[in-house]
């Protein structure tokens, strides 16, 4: 059984937050190949997602809107600008807040979701949930031919979606996708150790601990009460049946599309350029140019400091500091977002005028931008607690905004930077699935991970052994209480990648694409169709 009209929503359709936005911009290519304009994403109308990420088209779903406006549903219909132009709903959900409580109460009294201890972003998700389903069931209404509807909704924000579709359209199949458990990622982020205790983890027990109830309870009843439930790797899958006490029936590994990733001429074209805005950054901060066959090593992603890695990328940099191994000159990079103010005027200024080929480094010459909580930044505090001050052949550098190509320092997109990085790090201590090590080595950029990532893990149940970067992707093991021993391992491999021959570095350079060409989604897509299957045949 397959679907004849998908609906999908998340809190990242059309609105550019985190993996979950890359998951569905890039799967919605396939996803319209297959089933057209039956392919509907569902999203939050919030001020500035109209822009760039949407386009307004009254000509599509045109009768139906004229409905919908009728029933009192404030929505906006177009298209979401990436590749495929799938057809997308903005949903304005102000009007729910003040209905907050007859809603809570319902989803108690139907399903035992506790919204007792709601707060902050819980609030904001669910009502924006139930305006969701409230889309949701017009549009089944308006497509009432329609036999094999599949509805799916994305993380615990997306509970009240997926409860109100069950509860008020019984014919409309249901899957719902924890791209990683609510619990798992708090207990992380936390600081406790996750894996030497996890099988006697208590979901329940910890929810309560770390104030998550609320949506803890809408995560698990969702998981529960889902026509087909899914999560995105066999990492996360272990976190559902511990924390959420239930099986998924489906895996769906995270994706790309080979359509971003440049030609060869301009993959060249880029790395020149890249490289060269990243040299001028690198001397007008500390007063010395790179080598131009400098390495340069990055890792990048949301602002987690343990879970993502940073932790220890930048004190495997350090090391590097002090090892007179280390031959070639060495420029890193932090690329990732913090509370930014505004770019440097000091650094903007030598970029502008050109950097004197003896000047003097500036004042705190680690980093591009200012800060409104220079003092508070993790990120930094590491790497001045380290005395780091890039005034050796390792220099390292704190990139702290979305690279969108109009930072007003780098002023080049991530995209268009990546191919100037010679190897990448994400050491992450949790990674449910790690799209940046799957982008890095598709732009044939080897990468250094970990087995707590679901990208690292499927690495090697794909390369067939712990993988190494000869093979295109380092996958080291990361534990609760292995940090030395993991920082050792991150400089050992930048260093052996440093010593590699021009040939080697070649072979490891397209044994990474390769590895990445297993990932696309024609490849993976029809584990969704799976589920779609299971989801139907359930309803």
């Amino acid at each position: 059984m397959q679907p004849d009209l998908i609906i999908e929503t998340s809190w990242e359709v059309c609105n550019k937050v985190g993996g979950i936005y890359t998951v569905l911009s890039t799967r919605a290519a396939t996803m319209t190949r297959m089933f057209g304009d039956n392919a509907i994403f569902v999203g939050p109308c919030l001020e500035g997602n109209q822009n760039t990420l949407f386009s307004r088209d009254d000509s599509v779903l045109d009768v139906w809107q004229k409905q919908v406006k009728r029933e009192g549903l404030n929505v906006i219909v177009g298209r979401w600008n990436v590749p495929g132009n799938p057809v997308a709903i903005l949903v304005d959900f102000a009007a729910y807040y003040s209905h907050r409580d007859e809603i809570y109460a319902e989803m108690w009294e139907k399903y035992g979701v506790d919204s007792l201890h709601s707060y902050g972003d819980y609030d904001e998700a669910s009502m924006f949930g139930w305006a969701v389903g409230k889309v949701v069931e017009s549009l089944c209404g308006f497509f009432a031919d329609r036999k094999h509807i599949v509805f799916q909704a994305n993380e615990w924000t997306m509970a009240f979606s997926l409860l109100y579709v069950k509860s008020h359209c019984p014919k409309v199949a249901t899957v719902f996708t924890t791209h990683a458990t609510s619990i798992g990622r708090s207990i992380a982020g936390n600081g406790k150790p996750l894996y030497d205790y996890f099988e006697g983890y208590n979901g329940d027990q910890m929810a309560i601990e770390l104030n998550m109830q609320s949506k803890h309870s809408a995560e698990k009843v969702s998981a529960r009460e889902a026509h087909c439930f899914t999560t995105v790797s066999d990492i996360t899958a272990r976190e559902c049946r511990q924390l959420l006490n239930r099986e998924p029936d489906m895996v769906l590994p995270n994706g790309f599309e080979a359509d971003f990733i440049p030609s060869v001429s301009e993959w060249k074209s880029k790395r020149k350029a890249a490289r060269k805005r990243i040299f001028d950054i690198c001397q007008a901060l500390t007063g010395k140019r790179p080598a131009e066959n400098a390495l340069i090593i990055a890792t990048s992603g949301r602002n987690e400091f343990r879970n993502k890695g940073i932790d220890v990328f930048i004190q495997a940099v350090n090391r590097l500091r002090f090892t007179e191994r280390c031959k070639r000159e060495i420029v890193a990079l932090v690329e990732v977002p913090g509370w930014v103010e505004g770019k440097r005027g000091d650094l903007f200024s030598r970029l502008v005028s050109g950097t004197p080929a003896d000047a003097r480094p500036l004042s705190d010459p680690l980093i591009t931008h200012t800060l409104h909580n220079t003092y508070e930044d993790r990120i930094l505090g590491e790497m001045h607690s380290l005395w780091m001050d890039n005034a050796s052949n390792v220099r390292i550098i704190y990139i702290p905004c979305y690279l969108l190509g109009n930072d007003g320092i780098l002023n080049i997109s991530y995209y268009d930077q990546m191919p100037a990085v010679d190897i990448s790090v994400y050491a992450s201590y949790y990674e449910p699935w790690g799209y940046t090590p799957l982008e890095s080595i598709a732009f044939h950029v080897p990468t250094i991970t970990t087995d707590k990532s679901g990208f690292g893990a499927w690495a090697e149940s794909v390369v067939g052994h712990q993988p190494h970067i000869e093979d295109g992707v380092e996958v080291l093991h990361r534990g609760d209480n292995n940090t030395d021993e993991l920082v050792d391992n991150i400089a050992e491999c930048i260093l052996r990648y440093s010593e590699k021959s021009d040939a080697e570095i070649k072979e490891c350079m397209n044994n990474a694409y390769r590895l990445s060409k297993k990932a696309l989604w024609q490849n993976f897509y029809k584990n969704y169709l799976k589920a779609y299957a299971i989801a139907l045949s359930a309803v």
